[in-house]
């Protein structure tokens, strides 16, 4: 198994508990495709660098976990067509 990291930044206008739902939902789906979450890092809101469809601010999670070399393909077609996120980036993590 690799071991990945996965930056997250989600809508700003979203409740804290829809926040937190659709959170979940990611997590679920890096566990679906063989993965397991080993940190999570929540930073909260953050100003973005530049705006992103009108918005200056966002909800920025990192997380940590490992998976077989096609979970973040997977992973990356759920999170691209989910309107709650804004951005994300998966890379792999040498040890």
């Amino acid at each position: 198994m690799n071991k990945y990291e996965l930056t997250l930044i989600l809508n700003p206008n979203l409740e804290e508990e829809t926040c937190k739902i659709e959170f979940d939902k990611i997590q679920a789906e890096i566990a679906r495709f063989g993965g397991a979450v080993e940190k999570v890092d929540e930073w909260g809101r953050r100003r973005l660098a530049y705006e992103i469809d009108k918005l200056s601010d966002g909800i920025y999670y990192i997380v940590n976990f490992d998976g077989e070399a096609t979970t973040p393909k997977e992973i990356e077609n759920r999170l691209r067509i989910n309107e709650s996120v804004l951005r994300y980036l998966i890379v792999r993590v040498d040890d």
